[in-house]
């Protein structure tokens, strides 16, 4: 049985992956995994997607839960083709300020999870596996008011990039999906207040979808949707960090 495996499959991006790789793809299941169970039976009723579709209400950043997926997988033994881990949030507001229940589920979601899903999925993969992993433009350098979350997206760029590099040798490839600006429910969770003002361009998940899967193919292992936000990772990566963060506090409207 072949299927694709999408982490935050309710709605944003990790939906847009479900529609995209169902048209895209010969495949006999996708599993959409989420928190909220009725988004997930939704997707289950779709009638525009191909392949059966198999709901996981998950709370991924409970252990166990990670681990009844394994169970599923080690049980049933399907060839996951594609592993797309969407799942994510974040919180725009001074770290301080920030609940540490909050900073944890970041650091557990964003990194925790992901690294959990892939390493409990790799064994069903095989040569022609593809993995998308949830980035953030924020990977690329550290940012203010946006501290955790930057940081979690920091670390999967890192992740991706090394563990594409070690899969190598068995044919599957690994891509860090590292937008700027998506215009999706994130905001309706990082977003309470006006910490964080300026947005220079947002960005349709389907438009993020479409670069990804596009950089896949050509053998990419990061993926960054627009001209212009690649020129900004370009910048970043010559500018000492002390003078872009100053830059994006001054956008912001704080000291």
């Amino acid at each position: 049985m072949r299927i694709a495996v999408i982490t935050g499959a309710s709605s944003g991006i990790g939906r847009e992956f479900v529609k995209r790789l169902d048209s895209e793809k010969d495949l006999d299941e996708i599993w959409v995994i989420a928190r909220r169970r009725e988004r997930l039976e939704e997707l289950e009723k779709a009638a525009d997607i191909r392949a059966r579709v198999r709901a996981f209400p998950l709370d991924l950043t409970r252990t166990g839960e990670i681990e009844e997926y394994a169970a599923v997988l080690e049980r049933e033994k399907p060839r996951v083709e594609v592993l797309v881990n969407a799942g994510g949030f974040g919180k725009f507001r001074p770290a301080e300020e920030v609940p540490l229940e909050d900073q944890y589920g970041m650091i557990d979601l964003n990194a925790r999870a992901l690294t959990g899903m892939t390493a409990v999925t790799l064994p069903c993969m095989g040569a022609g596996g593809e993995i998308y992993q949830m980035g953030s433009l924020s990977a690329f350098q550290p940012v203010p008011y946006i501290a955790v979350y930057a940081a979690t997206k920091a670390y999967v760029l890192s992740y991706s990039r090394a563990l594409g590099r070690e899969l190598r040798g068995r044919g599957i490839r690994v891509l860090a999906v590292c937008p700027g600006w998506v215009r999706t429910e994130f905001f309706d969770r990082a977003v309470s207040d006006d910490t964080v003002t300026y947005y220079n361009r947002f960005f349709t998940p389907a438009q993020v979808v479409e670069r990804a899967l596009r950089d896949m193919k050509k053998g990419k292992d990061v993926s960054v949707c627009g001209l212009s936000v690649r020129m900004q990772v370009r910048a970043v990566k010559l500018l000492p960090h002390r003078l872009v963060m100053n830059v994006w506090c001054r956008q912001q409207k704080k000291k």
